[in-house]
C-alpha cells in the first residue's frame, strides 16, 4: 500500500480549532515535524482540509 509522508510547514498560531485538531490527530503539532501515513481517503481527506499548513508527498515502498 502507498504511503504519504506528511510534513507540516506552517504554524497553528491563529487558526480555527478545527484546523488545529487535525494537525495533532495527524500527528504533528510542531514545525518540521514528519510523519508517515497509509494513504486512506481519510488521511487524505485531513490533508487536504489543512494542506495550505503542510507539505505532502507519496512514498512508494
Amino acid at each position: 500500500m502507498a504511503k504519504l509522508r506528511i510534513t507540516q510547514v506552517h504554524s497553528t498560531i491563529d487558526r480555527n480549532f478545527r484546523q488545529k485538531r487535525t494537525i495533532i490527530a495527524l500527528g504533528l503539532g510542531k514545525l518540521h515535524r514528519t510523519v508517515i501515513h497509509n494513504d486512506t481517503p481519510q488521511i487524505r481527506g485531513m490533508v487536504k482540509a489543512v494542506e495550505h499548513l503542510v507539505k505532502f508527498e507519496k512514498v512508494e515502498e
